[in-house]
């Protein structure tokens, strides 16, 4: 739980729990806290840690509206709050659902710490919603919010930060041991649109990628699973068309038998 500072005023957080990898853009006027993790008492435990680094006005951005990105963000109030306009749509139709499914798993598994400080957790909605592209001044520094397209959710927003060749990109890119973990595919995610994601990505000429999980990469790991996704996708198609069998798939991914499972489960 320290900051690696990845360009000048551009900070990366990392937790231990969900290997969660939040951010902090620092301008001259304001600053932007990028996700603000899973529960009202890790948001605290964020926003005084930002306050170790700056004392600015902060806003703050949702890469997407799953728990651990975007639940912690009670503890900034009063903030402005950046989000795709589908991230809305879905922390109103499923976020307290979420939230209770969290809450219970955290207690069964017997961390009760987590699950009371979820119960006790309110979902603060994004007031300032983005289509495809919006820019917010933080004064010396422009940021940009880019949605490129269904990835890892339909809404998935990526943040750049233009001056210092970095992108924040949430879950569009996870850095765990093999990369993406099952956990990655769910029946909100797009395999067939995400390798053309990360391609907009690496078109945006990134010296650093900051993921949703794991420590900060370069380029060279977005081409690498940019391809890793297209032989999933040929391999997900081989499988519906019947000339392969699934079994044989998974002997033949680049990526271990779980994720390929979770991949090619995906809708």
């Amino acid at each position: 739980m320290t900051w690696t500072e990845v360009a000048d005023g551009v900070h990366a957080r990392r937790y231990e729990e969900l290997d969660l990898t939040t951010g902090l853009v620092i301008g001259t006027e304001r600053c932007l806290v990028i996700d603000t993790r899973g529960d009202v008492d890790q948001g605290a435990e964020l926003a005084a840690a930002v306050r170790e680094l700056t004392d600015l006005p902060w806003s703050v951005v949702y890469t997407h509206a799953h728990f651990d990105h975007a639940f912690g963000t009670t503890p900034f109030l009063p903030c402005d709050v950046w989000a795709h306009e589908r991230c809305l749509r879905e922390l109103v139709d499923h976020g307290d659902e979420a939230r209770a499914k969290r809450s219970a798993k955290y207690r069964e598994a017997g961390n009760r710490e987590i699950a009371d400080a979820l119960d006790r957790t309110g979902i603060m909605l994004p007031d300032r919603l983005v289509t495809d592209r919006a820019e917010l001044d933080l004064g010396g520094r422009t940021v940009a919010f880019l949605h490129r397209g269904r990835a890892h959710t339909d809404h998935d927003l990526v943040v750049h930060v233009p001056d210092a060749a970095v992108v924040f990109a949430g879950d569009v890119v996870e850095h765990g041991p093999e990369g993406f973990t099952a956990e990655s595919f769910s029946d909100e995610t797009h395999l067939g649109e995400w390798p053309g994601v990360l391609e907009a990505i690496l078109a945006l000429d990134p010296r650093v990628v900051v993921p949703g999980h794991g420590e900060p990469v370069g380029p060279g790991f977005l081409r690498e699973h940019r391809d890793g996704l297209r032989r999933l996708n040929e391999l997900k198609a081989a499988v519906a068309a019947g000339v392969t069998g699934a079994d044989e798939a998974v002997a033949t991914s680049p990526y271990p038998a779980d994720v390929t499972r979770a991949a090619l489960a995906t809708p």
